[in-house]
């Protein structure tokens, strides 16, 4: 696209920073509405794999993130009690490692920087009030008063996307899978120098995922009623209940877990909208349009390959409207594919009953879901 665009980016996730680095970085004027008061960016860790890695490079921040984090080749398949029951190599995508485990706080802290550092500007405290667009460009209120006009609004506002909400109403609110996941930060043991995986017969697994050379998370997921929430004086001893059949590495990471509120509990919900993820000039992107569970490891993958193909869109389009209907033919597919291969593994695990598309999915198997996705998107 010849001229230089104003966009106005809301949510100031790991997709929204990475739309706004790959725009502003294009020369672009950029600017994010982040509700919060500062990046402090919820949860434990994550895992970026190889092609988010690859996303990391195109941004220029790849080097940022491996130094972060903690970059690992294989996954070690254990039995509850903590036996190898396998050694898996895991594909890379070019030249990237094939994962990195990073804290999500250090990563926020890459993304925000380099978006600033690109010439994008953070608007904290600040969501959208009223919007209005008139084909040819988009009128903007924000909370803090100030109005503009944008030549494209892009909602990366996460599974309760305001944006989505404004542009759909309640028809596509997130869908409880049943499950839930529970996540808490330890020491990391030496022993751990990739994910660890221990399941067995029981509907349950723990993987202990390394996120610095010092530290790693110890994740789990379980049935749990909607309304569940833990007790916040004892949800170190509810973790531990649940995974009282493990043994192990497992174990040893559970005795490190003296304080109920180092215990990260969320809920697994999807987002499945069904209709085009763009009108007119506003769009939504990652967890907003497409969340999934956890279970290939790809949601914020999919939301770093949604911003820089959006990137790479506009660059080649002629207009904001081709340009989205470029990006939506190519996320579209590669996005919902890993939403559905991913909740189909979270019932095979659980023991739910799947569906015979969900079973042909699963065919796939998980190392062939990884080979999969470190095609070129």
């Amino acid at each position: 696209m010849a001229s230089p665009l104003r966009v106005l980016i809301h949510g100031g996730g790991i997709g929204g920073l990475s739309l706004a680095t790959a725009l502003a970085g294009r020369g672009h004027t950029v600017e994010v509405a982040e509700l919060r008061g500062e990046l402090d960016a919820l949860g434990v860790g994550i895992i970026q794999p190889s092609n988010a890695l690859h996303v990391m490079r195109e941004l220029g921040v790849l080097e940022q993130c491996l130094a972060a984090g903690f970059g690992w080749e294989v996954l070690t398949i254990c039995d509850p009690g903590g036996s190898t029951l396998a050694e898996i190599p895991q594909p890379r995508m070019g030249g990237a490692p094939a994962n990195n485990g990073i804290p999500r706080p250090a990563l926020a802290g890459v993304l925000g920087r380099a978006a600033t550092e690109a010439g994008a500007r953070i608007r904290f405290g600040t969501t959208v009030t009223e919007l209005a667009d008139d084909g040819e460009g988009v009128e903007v209120t924000l909370s803090d008063g100030s109005a503009g006009r944008w030549d494209l609004v892009v909602g990366f506002d996460g599974i309760g996307s305001p944006l989505r909400g404004r542009l759909c109403g309640e028809r596509f609110r997130p869908e409880y899978t049943g499950f839930a996941n529970w996540r808490v930060t330890v020491p990391r043991q030496p022993e751990v120098r990739g994910v660890v995986m221990s399941t067995g017969n029981q509907a349950a697994k723990a993987l202990l995922t390394p996120i610095t050379e010092e530290l790693m998370y110890l994740g789990a997921v379980f049935a749990e009623a909607e309304d569940f929430r833990p007790d916040p004086a004892r949800a170190h001893e509810q973790l531990a209940e649940r995974l009282s059949g493990f043994g192990g590495p497992v174990a040893e990471a559970l005795a490190q877990v003296t304080d109920p509120a180092t215990v990260v509990y969320s809920r697994i919900s999807q987002v499945t909208v069904d209709r085009p993820w763009h009108v007119g000039r506003v769009v939504l992107a990652g967890d907003a349009a497409h969340a999934s569970t956890p279970h290939l490891a790809q949601g914020a993958a999919m939301a770093v390959e949604d911003a820089l193909v959006l990137a790479q869109s506009l660059d080649g389009a002629d207009g904001v409207p081709a340009a989205l209907a470029a990006w939506e033919a190519r996320r579209r597919p590669r996005a919902l594919w890993v939403q559905s291969m991913s909740r189909a593994v979270l019932k095979q695990e659980t023991g739910t009953a799947t569906t015979p598309e969900e079973d042909e999915l699963l065919k796939v198997g998980i190392p062939g879901a990884a080979h999969v996705l470190v095609q070129p998107y």
